[in-house]
């Protein structure tokens, strides 16, 4: 039997995109299922500006979630916001991050120069506000490990979150000062290499999450995730660097505090 964990934090969550058709009474219900799963935090992330009203919402309504401003790389039709933009919403105390942004060339087909342009103004936002970047790349590591050098300049830090990339990436990353955040595809049958990945990173920048509401864990797979679920995370990933889930839940949490410095425990 699983020992009961608590002061979970999922680091990487899309509250405002989770079908409430199981929670009857709506958000407050699934906030209580998330609290007795033992979550204490949640990150809920911005991927476009005509959502972030309801994603800063959320952070308002609940003193444990708190958000992130950006616009995903495949989010084109939505518009990219400036720097500008996107210092002036950072503003907001609910605000403890810029993005979810990067790099997608596996999806994204064709010109991908739109994306480089939307990158460069996250990067821009997050080096004058000091707020951390949080990243989506899939299947552009020389771009990404290449901008967040050059423009970051140094001075900016973050996630790579849900990572599927390889380990030299990983240590690239981590030596401009990211972390690295594992969602449940570290459960997948086909997810070996993401395994090995793990089992070498470094626990001190190492965090867990969820995706919600995609990506559910085994052993949850096909049903809609929820930060709930990333007990099962934990649990996988403390398997994996063979040491206690509880150790592992009170690192992350460490790490996501550290990281995400603007955002206080409750």
């Amino acid at each position: 039997m699983s020992v009961a964990l608590s002061g979970l934090v999922d680091s990487h969550c899309h509250l405002d995109l989770i079908d409430l058709k199981d929670y009857p009474e709506g958000m407050a219900q699934l906030m209580a299922a998330t609290a007795a799963a033992g979550v204490s935090h949640m990150l809920c992330i911005g991927v476009d500006l005509q959502s972030f009203p309801a994603v800063l919402a959320l952070a308002e309504r609940y003193p444990h979630v708190h958000c992130t401003v950006g616009a995903h790389p495949l989010h084109k039709d939505s518009g990219s916001p400036s720097c500008a933009e996107l210092v002036a919403l950072a503003q907001h105390p609910r605000v403890v991050a810029i993005g979810e942004t990067g790099l997608d060339y596996f999806y994204a087909k064709g010109d991908t120069s739109w994306q480089r342009d939307s990158f460069a103004e996250h990067i821009a936002a997050a080096k004058e506000t000091g707020l951390p970047l949080v990243i989506h790349t899939r299947d552009a590591r020389e771009d990404t490990i290449a901008m967040l050098r050059d423009l970051g300049e140094g001075k900016v830090r973050g996630v790579l979150h849900c990572f599927t990339e390889d380990l030299a990436m990983a240590e690239q990353a981590i030596e401009l000062g990211f972390y690295i955040s594992i969602s449940g595809i570290v459960t997948f049958a086909n997810a070996e290499p993401l395994r090995e990945v793990v089992r070498a990173l470094p626990l001190e920048r190492l965090l867990i999450e969820t995706d919600a509401p995609w990506l559910a864990p085994v052993p949850h797979r096909g049903k809609q995730n929820e930060p709930r679920f990333v007990a099962d995370v934990a649990r996988f990933v403390a398997d994996l660097k063979q040491i206690p889930a509880t150790e592992i839940v009170s690192i992350t949490r460490d790490n996501f505090f550290t990281l995400f410095n603007k955002a206080k425990p409750v």
